[in-house]
């Protein structure tokens, strides 16, 4: 019986296809740059701009501006009453062109219009240390972009693309360029190709953005050294894809409801030296993936209520999981290739059996990650299908009594025997109105009111699946 059961389940599985290179894609150079516009598609405010004198400040009664602006030289443009800046239809709406210049409560409209081929903007900046703040930009093809736009810094503006383009037909909500020490914080993107694109961009700090319903939250490329703090990706195809780089820290950043066939929530492709804690990582058709990538360590971080928690190839070395919470995944990991050195230790997982029978906080024997199932799952494009059926258990009971079907071993050495207090992990917004965050607000504990429930969410959700 179990010799048929197992013929069964190889055969099932041996007609799939390898499982696809998640994660690539092409970093690519800017278009040319934009000029001085047109006579005839210039804003009536290029006047007033022109005649200011370098290093003043503009003040924009409220009402409606038709046409596209440079700006070359230091200015502050300052809006009153949110003046609105509608584009001519062909190139950007603001073209900044001197360093120094700082936009201050505008609101600005691409009109829908616009050439992918030129970087067509909201606000198009290539000198250093713009400054735009409090902005709103619509139906831009790309929010706001930054081209060698070194020490500059865009905050507490909301950028909302063109409804109804194809990703492929739009551009990002804020895309950053050769760009060196940015800072992008309190920014709030929706319906763009990617919500931050950042390219070949060191030394930045990105802090407390939201990106809903794009491609990739973040994408990202041959940038080191930048720090992510209290972010919120959701709602895309992956949470974060980032590729190339060396040296990034993520902290307190929530990457949430990143569902499709290959979605993930924190994806790191050829990345070193990476540091993640802290974040909540959740509600994911994969939660972490890893590939080429080597001395990455994530610490005190809750992966929960994913299809895969863990995705890893044996293309990484010396990767670390230390301290995390792992609570109502169905898989814990899908290791991809014969081998790794990955160390995991000392986490919490909530489908462990064991024990803790001398009350030392640490459960009885070693939890193992890995099984048949789950390494055929790594090597199989579409064996996520026959996850909770026939043939994952027919591999489960073959792989006792034919040893020589022994997947790689991974194990935890020393699980907690209950979560760990994680201070620091974000929780759900408890007031969104998705059905997936009240579910996963729900299956973390997190749904009860009062001091008690705030004590729960801070010891790194207490419960697992389905359990208030």
């Amino acid at each position: 019986m179990r010799r048929t059961a197992l013929r069964c389940a190889v055969a099932l599985t041996s007609v799939l296809a390898a499982p696809p290179a998640f994660g690539q894609d092409h970093a690519f150079a800017p278009r040319t740059l934009e000029g001085r516009p047109a006579r005839q598609a210039a804003s009536p405010l290029q006047a007033r701009v022109d005649a200011a004198p370098a290093g003043s400040t503009l003040r924009i009664p409220a009402g409606v501006y038709r046409g596209d602006l440079i700006i070359d030289k230091p200015l502050r443009l300052v809006g009153e009453g949110r003046p609105r800046l509608e584009g001519a239809g062909g190139g950007s709406v603001v073209r900044v062109r001197a360093a120094d210049v700082r936009l201050d409560g505008l609101d600005i409209d691409g009109r829908g219009a616009g050439d992918l081929g030129r970087d067509t903007s909201g606000i198009h900046v290539a000198a250093p240390r713009a400054a735009i703040v409090n902005c709103r930009i619509t139906r831009a093809l790309f929010g706001v972009y930054l081209r060698e736009a070194h020490g500059s810094a865009v905050t507490g503006t909301v950028i909302e693309g063109i409804p109804g383009l194809d990703p492929g037909e739009k551009g990002s909500g804020i895309h950053v360029w050769n760009t060196d020490g940015f800072t992008l914080t309190d920014n709030r993107i929706t319906e763009a190709r990617d919500g931050l694109y950042i390219q070949s961009s060191p030394n930045g700090r990105v802090l407390r953005n939201v990106a809903s319903r794009v491609r990739y939250g973040l994408h990202y490329m041959f940038s080191d050294d930048n720090l992510f703090e209290d972010n919120l990706f959701e709602y895309a195809a992956a949470g974060s894809a980032i590729m190339y780089s060396n040296r990034i820290q993520f902290r307190r950043n929530r990457f949430l409801h990143n569902r499709g066939f290959a979605s993930v929530g924190l994806l790191f492709k050829t990345c070193d030296d990476i540091l993640a804690e802290d974040n909540l990582i959740a509600d994911n058709a994969r939660g972490v993936f890893l590939e080429g990538s080597n001395r990455n360590v994530f610490r005190r971080n809750v992966i929960a209520e994913s299809d895969v928690a863990i995705v890893l190839y044996d293309s990484c070395a010396k990767v670390r999981f230390e301290g995390n919470s792992f609570v109502g995944n169905l898989s814990p990991l899908t290791l991809v290739g014969r081998r790794t050195d990955t160390v995991v230790s000392g986490n919490y997982w909530s489908d462990n059996p064991a024990l803790d029978l001398d009350g030392d906080g640490v459960a009885d024997r070693p939890y193992r990650l890995s099984n048949v199932f789950d390494h055929m799952r790594g090597n199989l494009t579409a064996a996520d299908l026959f996850a909770q059926g026939f043939a994952a258990a027919a591999l489960g009971a073959a792989e006792s009594a034919f040893p020589v079907l022994a997947a790689v071993a991974v194990e935890d050495p020393r699980p907690l025997a209950r979560p760990p207090e994680l201070r620091d992990v974000p929780v759900p917004d408890r007031t969104s109105r998705a059905p997936e965050t009240a579910g996963l607000v729900v299956s973390l504990g997190l749904a009860a009111s009062g001091a008690a429930a705030a004590a729960r969410a801070r010891r790194g959700l207490v419960a697992g699946r389905g359990r208030a």
